[in-house]
């Protein structure tokens, strides 16, 4: 794994003005209920800038990614892909949920995160 997680500060204030700005309730959910610290013993990131994208959290010890697709996803599943498949190369893990999962199945969604977690610690 590249020493900073190919971190772009270029990237930088567009990064804190999505933190900031346009949060979707999918992912304040799963903010607050599943990747705080405490929870999942992983120091998570959000809206963290990778090479030249910007994931929604990123566990740097790990090198996990976690996505929520909410509606803007489902317009460009090609670019999706492609970005997945760049992370992917970079030697990232990835996990997806869409919104609906973490706002109607937050127990199936909190399982799958930590048994990433563990297979990843290993």
């Amino acid at each position: 794994m590249h020493l900073n997680n190919y971190y772009n500060k270029n990237l930088k204030q567009f990064a804190r003005d999505l933190r900031n700005n346009s949060v979707s309730k999918a992912e304040k959910r799963i903010w607050k209920a599943l990747l705080s610290k405490e929870q999942t013993g992983v120091r998570f990131l959000r809206q963290r800038s990778i090479d030249h994208f910007i994931v929604d959290f990123f566990a740097p010890n790990l090198g996990l990614i976690i996505e929520i697709d909410g509606s803007s996803h489902y317009s460009k599943p090609e670019y999706d892909f492609f970005r997945q498949e760049k992370l992917k190369e970079l030697g990232f893990d990835i996990l997806r949920f869409s919104e609906g999962e973490v706002l109607n199945q937050l127990d199936e969604v909190k399982l799958k995160i930590q048994y990433t977690i563990e297979v990843l610690k290993k």
